[in-house]
């Protein structure tokens, strides 16, 4: 495995251990993992954040592999759309939207793939495979096509047919399952138990999470903001953000973090539910109904990882009604930045937050919009149509 300078193993987030390249999870106590660095060269790896150079390559010094080795479409690089009549709203200084529906393939899991399928290829793998509300299935045919692996997908039913037709149109072997993503992941285990495939499920690969910290590099190249509101499934951006601005807290490149915020749907809440209660991880949500298929994760496989991140920013969680949500994407949308119905979480959470006082009269807060609102556009219609608009 072609690795960087920086690149120092694979450490579990539970138990601290650390293990060599080419395992998926902590063979002692089951945790995932995550790349560490060796801490001098990654201090000095980070004066790069203003160089030369796109994408994701331009990080490559602070990331397990160089950037010849990366199978890269030049994903990363998102704008930071300002929206100050939002900030009015919400009665903070600025608000702005950082838009990763401007990935390869729409959405913020071209990141996460960049670094996976990348692994996965240094690995010898040939195929790789995952459970998928459609997002990831998508961007892990696109990225395998491009490293020549072939990739296996397991989408629940209810997944929006954009998503289903795009992972066929990239190269991608699709498994639809009746159900719910549940009945997905069923599906996934029992054929993965019998193959020799590589897997990209949630957590289940150290370098997902690691492909989003790139996101806190481009914020910091500008304002680090006070706050940032992300939409939550898995968790996997999320601890990604927490990851990044935790690596430019240590090198001295930030004062400190920003307060991190994750936004779910109230049909489908387990870590907003965790978070209220006090709980240092999410209970299985029994009836999972939202219609915004990325946030219907009934079990998060990084739930802990994300109330650990929540905590260690003073942040929270939050849950909003899917009328709200859709409402709020289509506030966006008006507004002229097109966000997704999932984006529209970030909006409504950010709302029902500043309803409770989490934000100051002088914070920037950034909302996350995950995937581009054309893969939605039905929800959104939909939405309209039951407005009698």
């Amino acid at each position: 495995m072609h690795t960087t300078d920086a690149f120092d193993g694979l450490r579990c987030l539970d138990c601290d251990a650390l293990f060599d390249p080419g395992v998926s999870r902590c063979p002692d106590c089951g945790g995932a993992l995550a790349p560490t660095y060796e801490e001098g060269a990654l201090a000095s790896a980070h004066d790069a954040l203003d160089g030369e150079g796109g994408g994701l390559e331009r990080y490559a010094e602070m990331l397990p592999f160089p950037a010849d080795r990366l199978v890269t479409v030049s994903e990363g690089d998102t704008p930071l759309v300002s929206c100050p009549d939002l900030a009015d709203e919400l009665g903070v200084e600025q608000v702005a939207v950082k838009d990763e529906a401007r990935n390869p393939t729409g959405s913020i899991v071209d990141r996460e793939m960049a670094l996976a399928v990348t692994a996965a290829h240094e690995e010898g793998a040939d195929d790789i495979a995952l459970p998928t509300m459609g997002n990831g299935g998508q961007a892990a045919a696109s990225y395998a096509s491009r490293a020549g692996l072939d990739s296996h997908s397991f989408v629940p039913s209810r997944t929006t047919f954009q998503n289903k037709a795009m992972i066929n149109v990239h190269g991608g072997d699709m498994n639809v399952v009746g159900g719910r993503f549940g009945d997905a992941v069923g599906a996934f285990e029992d054929a993965i138990a019998e193959e020799a495939w590589h897997s990209l499920a949630p957590f289940e690969t150290p370098y997902r999470h690691e492909g989003v910290k790139t996101i806190a590099y481009e914020l910091a190249a500008d304002d680090v903001p006070d706050a940032v509101v992300c939409p939550t499934g898995h968790g996997i951006a999320l601890v990604g953000l927490y990851r990044g601005f935790q690596e430019l807290e240590a090198t001295g490149h930030i004062a400190e973090m920003p307060r991190l915020y994750a936004a779910q749907a109230a049909g489908c809440a387990p870590i907003a539910a965790a978070w209220e209660d006090g709980d240092e991880t999410a209970e299985v949500w029994e009836h999972p109904d939202t219609i915004c298929g990325p946030l219907e994760i009934p079990d998060p496989a990084g739930a802990r990882y994300v109330i650990d991140a929540l905590e260690a920013t003073d942040g929270a969680a939050i849950g909003t009604v899917d009328d709200e949500i859709l409402e709020d994407a289509l506030e966006l949308a008006q507004a002229g930045v097109p966000t997704s119905a999932t984006g529209g979480a970030a909006l409504s959470g950010a709302k029902a937050l500043a309803d409770q006082g989490a934000f100051e009269t002088d914070d920037s807060v950034v909302l996350v919009n995950p995937t581009t609102a054309n893969r939605e556009a039905d929800l959104l219609r939909s939405h309209l149509m039951s407005k009698g608009i």
